[in-house]
């Protein structure tokens, strides 16, 4: 009974930023466990790539290009889902940019434009998902929205402080969209991750860079993007019937630890 529980058997998922990282590893777990899949992002040939590794997998899959910050193309992205497969069930806003644009600048020096951009993609294009998948699961009386924040939201983060405030919008926005539609049978939950290592390393250098990165995690090793698609599949799925608004730390203990890295060393006066 258990298992039959976590299985997503013909349901339909839209994923979006599924063209690399943490989002198409999601949506690969979500075509794993039975769902079919339409992968969104704005570089096509990336969610091309996704939606054939998803049909290698025997589920059907469609590969629609979105800007998450345009509202009208998060309406005609669930559009497409609807006229592809007549159903939407799981709708995972993953789609973010957490670049350090802020880092070695002081606060005086952040432009308008990279404060509203960060503010655009990870809050408000969270909103755009959640409001137009919303429409759909309310008629059908049944949906999941899960969506990603950050462990930046829940501390203090230099690198990039306009990105952890958004993140941090997500996770508030996460438990007011879970109360909102509670009653329509639409569950809502969040998905925090720490640090984690979204494609192989590259050089030695980047192996040592995560190795030694590593070692600031109570677990001695950083995160890999596979192990976030076990935790979606729950909240995708029945397993998770009785869970709202909640959101999922998955970091190794840094946060539990206070060991990650914060971007900056302390001085201390020597005597």
């Amino acid at each position: 009974m258990y298992r039959e529980k976590l299985e997503l058997k013909d349901r339909v998922a839209i994923v979006t930023g599924a063209g690399r990282g943490l989002g198409r590893q999601m949506a690969l777990a979500l075509a794993m466990a039975g769902a079919d899949i339409v992968a969104a992002a704005r570089s096509q040939d990336q969610i091309e790539g996704t939606a054939r590794e998803v049909e290698g997998l025997g589920r059907r899959a469609l590969a629609v290009r979105t800007d998450v910050r345009d509202s009208a193309a998060v309406d005609k992205l669930i559009e497409s889902c609807l006229q592809e497969f007549g159903r939407l069930d799981i709708m995972l806003s993953n789609a973010g940019i957490g670049d350090a644009i802020t880092q070695g600048k002081e606060l005086w020096d952040v432009s308008d434009d990279e404060w509203h951009d960060a503010l655009e993609v990870n809050l408000s294009g969270t909103f755009y998902c959640a409001r137009a998948a919303a429409r759909h699961m309310v008629q059908q009386r049944r949906g999941v929205i899960i969506n990603v924040g950050s462990g930046t939201a829940l501390r203090g983060y230099t690198a990039n402080f306009a990105y952890a405030a958004a993140k941090a919008g997500v996770i508030a926005l996460t438990k007011s969209l879970a109360l909102l539609l509670v009653r329509h049978n639409v569950r809502v939950n969040c998905i925090i991750p720490g640090f984690v290592v979204q494609s192989p390393p590259a050089d030695p250098q980047a192996v040592d860079f995560i190795r030694e990165r590593g070692r600031y995690m109570p677990v001695q090793r950083l995160g890999e993007a596979w192990e976030l698609g076990p935790l979606a599949i729950f909240l995708a799925s029945d397993a998770s019937s009785y869970v709202t608004g909640q959101g999922f730390i998955i970091d190794g203990g840094g946060l539990a630890g206070g060991y990650a890295p914060v971007g900056f060393a302390p001085e201390v006066r020597m005597a």
